[in-house]
């Protein structure tokens, strides 16, 4: 359920094979911008059914890298969920490394409650042509071969095109290696008109050299690979976006419950120079 869509994002517009978007063997774009961002998780909104009476937490999240020797994140997502008749404390710890110039993606995740580690995935994937190849290695060793797909940084670099080219909406086949790492996600993505942040905002106020910047707002919806018709997302989420992949004032929408994030630090660091 805690499942790191914000990583899907920003690691997390995977788009479908034959839409026409470049490559990941093509050059790689540029202007994502090195950071560590720290937000302030809390609960907007739950329904009976979800089994929550509050929650809160922090999720921190670190991009690095380069487009010539590929991008590294580091995120975890931290929650303090109280059901009414226990607290729990639940710990989803990610790294991932991405190679655009070769179409390589690695992964692994540790997720945690209550200090005891629940689950680990661990495995790496590479386009070929006829897809992605995953190869995992734990919880169990499997080959999976699964249709074409973005890797969530390509994804990133995709939202942020169909941004700067005024593309409102489009669809897209992402494999972020979440869950068991053996399945893709179909997504929509629908990307707002630029605006600029407003006197007062606190939350773009943390954003230091870049609050008085022009953002996009974005939401993305992230769907089950089989679902058929009119399904419901299964996730998704919403943010402020700025042109170096920076984001900002999360909503995340799990369908019985809602966390709201707000940027509580943000520092920037040097951007690594192709050699």
């Amino acid at each position: 359920m805690f499942r790191s869509a914000f990583v899907t994002v920003a690691m997390a517009g995977a788009c479908f094979a034959g839409s026409g978007i470049t490559s990941a063997f093509a050059t790689p774009a540029t202007g994502l911008a090195p950071h560590r961002a720290v937000y302030d998780l809390q609960l907007k909104d739950a329904t009976e059914r979800s089994g929550i009476a509050g929650m809160y937490g922090r999720m921190v999240y670190e991009f690095n890298g380069s487009p010539c020797d590929g991008y590294t994140v580091s995120f975890r997502f931290v929650t303090q969920v109280n059901t009414g008749e226990e607290t729990r404390l639940t710990d989803q710890q990610t790294t991932t490394y991405e190679d655009l110039k070769s179409g390589s993606f690695r992964f692994l995740t540790r997720s945690f409650t209550d200090e005891k580690l629940d689950k680990e995935v661990r495995g790496s994937a590479r386009e070929d042509k006829n897809g992605v190849s995953v190869d995992l290695t734990a919880p169990d060793t499997r080959q999976v071969e699964l249709a074409a797909s973005r890797f969530p940084t390509e994804h990133m670099l995709d939202v942020i095109d169909s941004a700067k080219k005024g593309k409102r909406f489009f669809e897209s086949r992402l494999f972020d290696g979440s869950d068991a790492g053996d399945k893709t996600l179909m997504t929509t993505t629908v990307v707002g008109k630029k605006d600029t942040p407003k006197a007062g905002d606190p939350d773009a106020d943390k954003a230091g050299t870049f609050s008085k910047q022009a953002f996009w707002p974005v939401s993305i919806a992230y769907y089950n690979d089989t679902s058929e018709g009119d399904a419901l997302p299964v996730y998704r989420m919403s943010f402020k976006l700025y042109e170096n992949g920076i984001t900002r004032d999360l909503t995340m929408d799990y369908g019985e419950f809602v966390l709201t994030g707000k940027l509580a630090k943000l520092e920037m660091f040097k951007q690594q120079e192709c050699k």
